[in-house]
């Protein structure tokens, strides 16, 4: 899949028209991976997402949420079957549990083998998960089986790579990081500088340089969100941008990693 994505979270607070035309731009410009969530204006983003991709289901990659106050197992089948209907699709090519709440792991992720077994999932994953919760779900599935962590994942917020992206990495997960421009906080700081310089020496935009420098590994995809088509556009051009291993540790020294510390959700 494109390791970089289309993200529609809050999409429910912007102009749907634009929401459309901005998905539709970034598809067009090969960004074939949609992520959207039932939570997501609880089911409005769905059902756009669904008008956005009409008759364009075969090119994507398309990766839905479940909320967990429906991780129970009957609960769980129902909400992929109402996500299913909004998207407009049979299937999903990935189901991720949104957060893990008090709700037994075991049970959530037994009904996610279930959707697999019949077709509606092609594979699930998990949202918000730190190294202990991706223990005990690979204790109770076996390798294998978690296709991805999505995890919030932007320059001033690297938690994640002190042990959730040294984890994933070790055991063939994909991490998809969402909010790579930190809603609204993008390029605070001392690190702004460095980020434009470069931007400009690569005839880049400081998106498309962000966006380089958070997948700049294999295990790394991200899934930006713009109700904009130019700015769809920009982020879906950041793909074909390989970073310098001088640029990359300019970056790196601009916005360190910080002491290790839990994983952010905010």
């Amino acid at each position: 899949m494109p390791i970089i994505g289309l993200g529609t979270w809050q999409m429910e607070d912007d102009d749907r028209a634009s929401c459309v035309a901005a998905l539709r731009a970034g598809l067009d410009a090969g960004a074939t991976h949609v992520d959207t969530a039932e939570l997501y204006g609880w089911g409005v983003v769905e059902e756009l997402v669904g008008e956005a991709i009409a008759g364009r289901r075969d090119e994507i990659f398309l990766v839905s949420k479940v909320h967990p106050r429906n991780a129970a197992r009957a609960k769980v089948l129902r909400a992929c079957e109402q996500s299913l209907a909004r998207l407009r699709t049979d299937h999903l090519d990935v189901y991720l549990l949104h957060w893990r709440e008090s709700h037994p792991l075991e049970d959530t992720l037994g009904a996610l083998e279930e959707l697999v077994t019949s077709g509606k999932i092609r594979a699930w994953g998990v949202s918000n998960f730190d190294e202990n919760d991706l223990d005990e779900a690979l204790r109770l599935v076996g390798p294998g089986k978690i296709a991805c962590n999505q995890v919030l994942y932007h320059l001033e917020e690297r938690a994640i790579e002190h042990a959730v992206l040294p984890w994933c990495k070790q055991h063939g997960v994909a991490l998809v990081g969402y909010s790579p421009f930190a809603v609204g906080r993008f390029l605070r700081g001392r690190g702004k500088a460095v980020v434009e310089e470069i931007a400009r020496a690569r005839g880049a935009t400081a998106r498309q340089v962000v966006l380089a420098f958070l997948t700049r590994e294999p295990a790394l995809f991200t899934i930006p969100k713009s109700a904009d088509p130019e700015h769809t556009r920009e982020n879906a051009a950041a793909a074909d941008l390989v970073l310098t291993p001088d640029e990359l540790a300019r970056i790196d020294a601009a916005f360190p990693t910080g002491r290790p510390r839990g994983l952010p959700t905010g």
